[in-house]
């Protein structure tokens, strides 16, 4: 009756609820409810159920939890996430969901990064020649760029996390800031833009200036200094160290620099070899990261995120 002839005042009530339980319904009851919030209430919701009577409200929702329990596995095979227990729902959430969504975050940003810091240097190189279409590295050197040069160390921000389990369950507030969207907003993405494109120009630009008498091996020069911005622009970013973020780091280091000594088309061995090479190289890759490190330690030092405070005050 409420859901036919009072709806509007219903979900009035419901949407100011921190969670509704649905008993003793119809699966199409309950699923009408789910259905209501989707349309009210702002945010995802998430439908939890152990039986075959839950299987359309846990379809109906945004995520869906099945328990296996008494009632058979008929919530747990239509639902998006299995579990044992329903204790197992805070860990669910507060651990795995708040690590995907800031690990999803990190993952996404350095992807666009690492396309449109690539794509700034050739702009910038363009432009400077007169926007000659040349295109500053061949094939090979942008398939391997987008490869082995630097897929590794990007894609092993998968398993960096900023506190430990034990701290996220203890404080399940640190879940509540993910709703306000700040690790992946349209202002985290401008500042990466501002990012790629600062860092591209010093690259270039960089190259330019150290290396004035030395234009032929351009090449070698901005896309090592790009190859090792990269590495440490991950290296900035990690906020805990896993083992195979570091294998996955020396892994691309490796592979770069057996390829200055494979492939002598793209690169001059004699030059690269030369101290000259060495630290004009690593002062274009030190003004590319340098101020981006100091802005980063000084914004922690006077504006430090909830999850640093925590874990400084569990260190001590």
């Amino acid at each position: 009756t409420v859901l036919k002839f009072y709806e509007q005042e219903f979900i009035e009530i419901v949407v100011n609820c921190p969670a509704v339980v649905v008993c003793r319904c119809s699966p199409t009851q309950k699923a009408q409810v789910v259905h209501l919030l989707k349309k009210y209430a702002k945010g995802r919701i998430l439908a939890i159920g152990d039986g075959g009577n839950d299987v359309s409200m846990i379809q109906a929702a945004h995520v869906g939890v099945g328990i296996q329990g008494k009632e058979g596995v008929q919530a747990s095979l239509a639902a998006d996430f299995s579990i044992t227990q329903f204790s197992h729902v805070a860990r669910l959430i507060l651990v795995h969901g708040r690590n995907s969504y800031k690990r999803s975050a990190s993952l996404s940003q350095f992807v666009m990064h690492r396309g449109l810091i690539i794509s700034i240097i050739q702009a910038i190189f363009s432009s400077v020649f007169y926007y000659a279409s040349i295109s500053l590295y061949q094939g090979f050197l942008l398939v391997g760029y987008a490869t082995v040069y630097t897929m590794f160390p990007v894609f092993s921000l998968v398993l960096d996390k900023d506190v430990s389990p034990q701290i996220a369950l203890t404080y399940p507030e640190l879940y509540k800031e993910l709703t306000k969207g700040r690790s992946l907003s349209y202002k985290t993405f401008l500042l990466w833009v501002l990012i790629s494109i600062y860092q591209g120009a010093a690259i270039i630009y960089g190259s330019l200036v150290l290396f004035e008498q030395d234009f032929n091996h351009i090449v070698a020069i901005t896309f090592t200094a790009l190859i090792l911005t990269e590495l440490l622009m991950v290296g900035l970013t990690v906020r805990s160290w896993h083992f195979l973020m570091i294998v996955a780091m020396m892994l691309s280091l490796v592979c770069y620099i057996f390829s200055l000594l494979i492939f002598r088309d793209f690169f001059d061995a004699e030059f690269i070899q030369s101290l000259e090479f060495g630290w004009k190289v690593i002062v274009i890759t030190l003004v590319s990261c340098l101020p981006l490190y100091i802005l980063k330690c000084i914004r922690i030092k006077f504006s430090p995120p909830n999850y640093a405070k925590l874990m400084q005050s569990h260190g001590k």
